[in-house]
């Protein structure tokens, strides 16, 4: 599967069975407008089979972006149907006072190339319930926010990593060149056992080392 970062939390997959994406940003002139940089290069995907969102900030849910009628599943909750087969999307909030200050938020859960996948999308609980744990099962690659803000930060993100045992873990959501907010991925970094630099914002899955524990996967910033 080649997995590619275009920046925040949006990622494409490209698997023999399909594609995805995930979260990808619109027009965030509304931040810019605020004096906050966001300046990742503007969204070019092909088609897709399947678009997922997280929630609706414009961070996350910009699907004119994407070319294509692609299925969309979009700030929801269930087990639902796909051209990929099923996805599971598991409630969970922006924040951490049940939703009331950010909204809530879906994790999504699929399979892809004989992998599990989660995507996280802005998790903002100060941790995962037992039932949303539960729910997850066993993760080979997770997609995690670690900038704080908005979102869990590095400690609360390396706890679910602790939880979870993913085989890779891919941060996301946090400070880089590219935009003026969020905190930086070294202090997660510094948390995980093994961290796997890449030079670029793309990769595929069979490259991917593996340990004992699991491997933080950093894509170069686009």
């Amino acid at each position: 599967m080649r997995v590619e970062w275009h920046g925040q939390a949006a990622f494409s997959l490209r698997a023999e069975q399909g594609s995805v994406f995930i979260d990808p940003f619109g027009d965030v002139s509304g931040l810019r407008a605020r004096g906050i940089a966001f300046d990742y290069p503007p969204i070019e995907a092909e088609e897709v089979d399947l678009l997922l969102v997280t929630h609706e900030h414009r961070d996350h849910n910009g699907v004119e972006a994407i070319a294509g009628e692609p299925t969309v599943l979009r700030s929801t909750a269930g087990r639902l149907e796909s051209p990929l087969g099923e996805v599971l999307a598991i409630a969970s909030e922006h924040d951490d006072a049940a939703g009331t200050e950010r909204g809530p938020n879906a994790i999504f859960a699929f399979e892809l190339d004989g992998l599990r996948l989660a995507h996280f999308g802005d998790f903002g609980q100060r941790q995962l319930r037992p039932e949303q744990r539960q729910a997850l099962g066993e993760v080979d690659l997770l997609f995690l926010p670690v900038g704080g803000g908005p979102t869990i930060g590095a400690r609360q993100a390396a706890t679910i990593v602790e939880e979870l045992n993913p085989r890779w873990v891919v941060p996301m959501h946090y400070r880089t060149p590219r935009i003026g907010f969020l905190e930086p991925v070294d202090e997660f970094l510094g948390l995980i056992g093994r961290v796997e630099r890449l030079e670029a914002s793309s990769f595929e899955t069979t490259d991917l080392p593996t340990d004992d524990a699991p491997v933080a996967v950093v894509p170069a910033t686009p």
